[in-house]
């Protein structure tokens, strides 16, 4: 970009995720951020390197590690770079269903946390937004963040699951079985099921070992090979089956498989 510095670089990109308005991902070498304002919630974590910034009037530092920055909606802020290697950083821009604005004050408080696990949840859903086609995954992840977020904001205990949790996991499996190729949202599934998306998945993980969106593209990856083996091209089971595309198909079957469709379906052919 012109008149940006060598060593600076920035991605962004609005995800099909509800509650998330954009994902922004930035390396600055030397950069001020004037005072101004968001619509929604900014959820960061630095990579690398530190930042100083005023919240409110009230000035913070952060550095990398465990550390997570949410500031919220409405409220001013600046920032800047505070060593000569700069920051490096990742940005997720929430809306109010993922965070009601009542919690705006106490999110002035207090807007560092130093939470080993919410920071390891937000790289895990930061992974699964960069590749199109795992939108269940970071809804997924989201709700646990969501959850992790009140945690510090609000103080809920989430339900841990008690009888009702092997009913739920099978009406959850016995919906995504009916939802294979077109998918379903975890929103959606929630809603169909009539529990929270967090209680959801833990009742299905106690039950079944594995989160659901593992358990449907593991679905779909066992669809796949068939198809393979009957003679369909990649490009066209990767349609067939659900994925986003080729490219999606290739990156969960070599994961599970241990090789490309490409090479699974010559192996079937040659056998």
């Amino acid at each position: 970009m012109a008149g940006d510095r060598p060593r600076t670089s920035i991605s962004a990109w609005r995800p099909s995720v509800p509650g998330i308005a954009e994902v922004f991902h930035a390396h600055f070498t030397d950069h001020a951020y004037p005072a101004h304002t968001h619509d929604t919630w900014d959820l960061m974590i630095l990579d690398d390197g530190a930042v100083d910034f005023a919240l409110d009037r009230r000035r913070h530092g952060a550095a990398g590690g465990a550390a997570v920055l949410l500031l919220p909606p409405g409220v001013p802020h600046d920032g800047r770079t505070v060593t000569a290697s700069g920051f490096r950083k990742r940005n997720l821009y929430l809306d109010d269903s993922v965070l009601p604005h009542r919690l705006v004050g106490r999110a002035v408080d207090a807007p560092v946390f130093s939470d080993g696990l919410l920071h390891r949840r937000i790289d895990q859903l930061h992974a699964a937004l960069v590749h199109a086609g795992d939108g269940f995954e970071a809804e997924s992840r989201l709700s646990f963040i969501r959850e992790r977020l009140h945690f510090h904001l609000d103080a809920p205990q989430p339900r841990a699951p008690g009888r009702e949790a092997n009913r739920l996991a099978a009406e959850l499996r016995d919906l995504l079985d009916s939802r294979v190729h077109p998918g379903i949202s975890l929103r959606e599934a929630a809603a169909v099921l009539h529990a929270h998306p967090t209680h959801l998945i833990r009742c299905f993980k106690q039950t079944y070992g594995l989160p659901p969106h593992a358990y449907l593209t593991g679905k779909r990856i066992d669809q796949a090979r068939r198809l393979l083996l009957d003679g369909h091209r990649p490009a066209e089971v990767a349609t067939a089956v659900g994925f986003h595309d080729q490219a999606h198909l290739n990156r969960h079957f070599t994961r599970h498989v241990g090789t490309t469709p490409a090479r699974y379906k010559r192996a079937g052919s040659s056998a």
